[in-house]
C-alpha cells in the first residue's frame, strides 16, 4: 500500500481492497451486449513482506516492484479460486492479530 513509510494497517487494506475488487468484478458483465456470458470472475492472493521497486528502461520506462514477496503473493492469486481471497499465513496471522474483525 505504501513503499515508502511502514503503514500498521497495510494488510487490511490490501484485505478490503480486495474484498471492493471482487464485488466490483462480480458486478460487471463480461460482455454488455451479451448479458449470458455472465460476469467476470477474478481470483485474488495477497502476501506481507518486503519488496523492491524501481523504474526500469530509459525508451519506455515502467514502475515495476520484485521480491519474494511478489512471487509468493502471485502463487497465492494463481492456486486461489474465482470469487475468493486467498492469502499467505503470514497475512493472515497479521489480520488475526491486528484486524480480527475482517
Amino acid at each position: 500500500t505504501n513503499l515508502v513509510k511502514k503503514q500498521d494497517d497495510h494488510v487490511k487494506r490490501i484485505a478490503n481492497f480486495s474484498k471492493d475488487a471482487i464485488d466490483a468484478a462480480s458486478t460487471t458483465l463480461i460482455d454488455e451486449e451479451n448479458s449470458e456470458l455472465g460476469n467476470v470472475r477474478i481470483r485474488v492472493g495477497f502476501h506481507s513482506g518486503p519488496v523492491v521497486s524501481n523504474v526500469v528502461g530509459s525508451r519506455n520506462p515502467k514502475f515495476t516492484i520484485i521480491g519474494d514477496t511478489v512471487n509468493t503473493a502471485a502463487r497465492m492469486e494463481s492456486n486461489s479460486v474465482p470469487l475468493q481471497i486467498q492469502c499467505s499465513e503470514q497475512s493472515a496471522l497479521i489480520l488475526k492479530e491486528n484486524h480480527p474483525d475482517i
